[in-house]
């Protein structure tokens, strides 16, 4: 199931989000839209799923970040607290509660600071049993701290979270998407 880039014509993907009861995104690259029946006629169908998150980038008065420390099976980094969106849910509401369950934290959503859109490969992905690549559109706002007090996550995606340094940061092993929304909220100042 890999694309071959050396092929230029076009390649059909069905975007499959994880939740039952969502919309189903069908487009072919690079931008042309196609119908249901443009689909049974080509042979370059592709699967691909998708997960639509939303996280926040919280810095306090010391200049430290927020961070949640993320696990699935056996693999664990640091990460921006949030997460994925349920079926219908706002982004904004939906930063909002994720950061409650994994940091403790009620927060204000403020700033847009931009969408980070990745494609995991099939072969890359964790998900046990996962056949399709992964697009992954993670949507980051900037956020302050209203309430609340820092806890670990029981039970959930997380299993504590901290505030560091930037220097600390640069030593802890992390996902990308800390970089990146570092970046997107320097560049926002």
């Amino acid at each position: 199931m890999s694309h071959d880039m050396s092929d230029t014509s076009p390649v059909t993907y069905v975007l499959k989000p994880d939740s039952p009861g969502s919309t189903v995104f069908i487009f072919q690259t690079p931008d042309v839209f196609l119908s249901d029946t443009a689909l049974l006629a080509g042979p370059r169908l592709r699967v691909m799923d998708i997960r639509v998150a939303a996280y926040a980038v919280i810095v306090d008065d010391d200049d430290r970040v927020l961070l949640a420390h993320w696990r699935e099976a056996q693999h664990s980094s640091w990460t921006m607290p949030g997460g994925g969106l349920e079926p219908g849910e706002d982004p904004v509401l939906a930063a909002r509660r994720e950061v409650r369950e994994e940091t403790g934290y009620d927060v204000e959503v403020g700033d847009l600071l931009g969408i980070d859109s990745r494609v995991i490969p099939a072969r890359k992905r964790i998900t046990s049993g996962a056949s399709a690549p992964l697009h992954t559109l993670r949507i980051l706002y900037r956020a302050r701290i209203t309430g609340g007090a820092l806890r670990n996550e029981i039970g959930g995606s997380t299993d504590r979270a901290g505030w560091f340094t930037r220097t600390e940061i640069s030593t802890l092993k992390r996902v990308s998407l800390v970089d990146v929304a570092l970046s997107m909220a320097r560049d926002a100042r």
